[in-house]
């Protein structure tokens, strides 16, 4: 047993007679949440650790202009009203977007949301010269708006964005982009490090409590300005515990409410204890993003295509004991722009060693690459079985794949600096494995497929660079008419299936096992989830 593990479990063990405790004395509703990651995410404004991390430190303690609907489970979620109770484009110049503001919104520090605020924030993450700009928060958001090109408070409660081209889905961008307090700034000496243990925002809970790889305590914003939002439960611990079993046992002795992403062979004991999965369709894939940069082994779109069909999806939803779907793209076939691609993606043996060695490859004559892997975390599954099963898989038609394993916002670094930096190429890293979150087009597709957004201008991470696509996309910017977006974006993704551009295995159903204490969880369609439905 590691010292790491004891000292989880005593602190574990201790932790239910201290909520029972301060909960007693403060007629608390408490849910103890035992999170996939090995540390609290940021809390000043723009969390770090993925995508996954929005739903602790990101949508809990703040707002963005523009949300995301995370708190319905039987349909898909949409684009709607946050910070801004609206936007438009402006009919003279598609480039200009003009947003309302909500009035009488609060920071937690009791200062008010406005029009400077936005600016403020903007200038946070976009300008390096200003006095606010904090680089940590920068390198989590920057790549996530990349078509802001400038921005301009109209008056008090009106901002006006401009992007570099006319883009008609930049409001997709926006749920990413937070809200922090500059009065709040202001009285921590101008220090994010000290923000970070006493964070303002506008969100629906407040941070009471931080105690880095240990726990937040997030605590009901009894005065949110959206009453239709209010959360359910009084306090929510977030507890990290990466391992997938120490985070099983910890729910079945009780110590916490519920967790993500349970271990499959542990979830009969789970069920068998009167623990509930819940799970739903999500729009988030798990890949190997190719490199194509020249000296890349990936160049070949024989040796991609070979790849794709070397691996037995079906085998790998029963090690995820059905916690997966296969996957045939990007994108699951019944999604609107999933396009009718001539590449069909399945498991096919023959065929794949056939690819092999027409590219002059076989088990007897490997082709060698490296991997950059996770060793777990949110949206990573079961990252370190999936990996093994797959380099396995590989290594049948003569791809021998090693492994380079780092903790996952390592990954997340090597990801935005793409396949070209020496942090990667240097290595002789020429795939990444990450889970993508692909529920909306920007995020599914163009962010991807974009030449303009090659990293470090985007997360284009391999470099690239269909001229077709490209033209598809401008069309798709230009254009707000959303049957001929859908045609567009269905040709966008069918050519990325038929490039091979990436190594697509399944589709996650992001589950999370609960205690019967937990008399209610809505899971969203997306990775995006809402805290504020949990009630005990």
């Amino acid at each position: 047993m590691t010292p790491q593990f004891t000292k989880l479990s005593r602190w574990l063990a201790a932790l239910p007679l201290a909520l029972t405790l301060h909960g007693g004395l403060h007629a608390e509703t408490v849910a103890r949440y035992g999170i996939s990651m090995a540390d609290i995410p940021l809390t000043t404004g723009q969390p770090d650790r993925g995508a996954g991390a929005y739903q602790f430190t990101g949508h809990t303690l703040y707002d963005p202009l523009v949300a995301w609907e995370a708190n319905v489970g039987n349909r898909p979620g949409k684009l709607v009203p946050g910070l801004a109770s609206e936007w438009k484009v402006d009919a003279k110049d598609n480039k200009k977007w003009l947003f309302t503001l909500r009035k009488g919104v609060k920071f937690h520090d009791g200062s008010e949301f406005n029009a400077d605020a936005v600016v403020w924030n903007l200038d946070k993450v976009l300008a390096d010269k200003s006095p606010q700009f904090d680089a940590k928060q920068s390198a989590q958001v920057r790549p996530r708006i990349p078509s802001i090109a400038s921005y301009r408070k109209v008056n008090d409660y009106t901002v006006e964005i401009t992007t570099k081209e006319i883009d008609a889905l930049f409001p997709y961008q926006l749920p990413w982009f937070l809200i922090s307090s500059p009065t709040q700034w202001e009285k921590m000496g101008k220090d994010w490090n000290k923000v970070a243990s006493k964070p303002s925002g506008t969100g629906p809970f407040k941070l009471d409590k931080l105690v880095p790889r240990e726990r937040a305590d997030l605590v009901k914003n009894t005065a949110y300005w959206d009453k239709a939002r209010m959360a359910k439960t009084d306090r929510i611990v977030l507890v990290p515990i990466p391992d997938a079993m120490t985070r099983a046992n910890a729910l079945l002795n009780g110590q916490v409410d519920i967790i993500e992403t349970p271990p499959p062979d542990v979830l009969p004991q789970l069920k068998g204890a009167g623990f509930k999965l819940v799970q739903n369709v999500t729009p988030h894939v798990w890949p190997y993003h190719f490199s194509t940069q020249p000296g890349s082994p990936w160049t070949d779109i024989r040796v991609r295509k070979a790849a794709n069909l070397a691996i037995d999806r079906s085998a790998v939803v029963s090690l995820m004991s059905g916690l997966a779907t296969p996957a045939k793209g990007q994108l699951d076939p019944t999604s609107p722009w999933f396009g009718k691609p001539e590449f069909k993606i399945g498991y096919d043996l023959p065929a794949a060693r056939a690819l092999m060695a027409q590219a002059g490859y076989s088990q007897a004559k490997p082709l060698k690459a490296k991997v950059i892997i996770a060793q777990g975390g949110t949206g990573q599954m079961l990252s370190l079985p999936m990996n093994e099963f797959i380099q396995q898989s590989l290594a049948e038609i003569g791809i021998q794949v090693s492994f380079e394993v780092v903790e996952l916002e390592n990954l997340y670094l090597h990801w935005r600096s793409g396949a070209k930096a020496d942090m990667n190429a240097g290595k002789g890293i020429t795939a990444i494995n990450l889970g993508y979150v692909t529920a909306d087009p920007f995020y599914a597709l163009t962010r991807f497929a974009d030449s303009r957004y090659v990293a470090p201008n985007g997360v284009n991470w391999g470099g690239y660079n269909n001229p077709k696509v490209d033209t598809a996309l401008d069309q798709v910017r230009t254009t707000f008419d959303t049957k001929k977006q859908d045609g567009l974006l269905s040709f966008v993704h069918q050519s990325m299936v038929d490039d091979a551009l990436m190594l697509w295995v399944v589709h996650d159903v992001n589950p999370h096992a609960i205690s019967p204490k937990v008399k209610e969880f809505v899971q969203a369609q997306h990775w995006f989830q809402d805290l504020t439905t949990i009630r005990m």
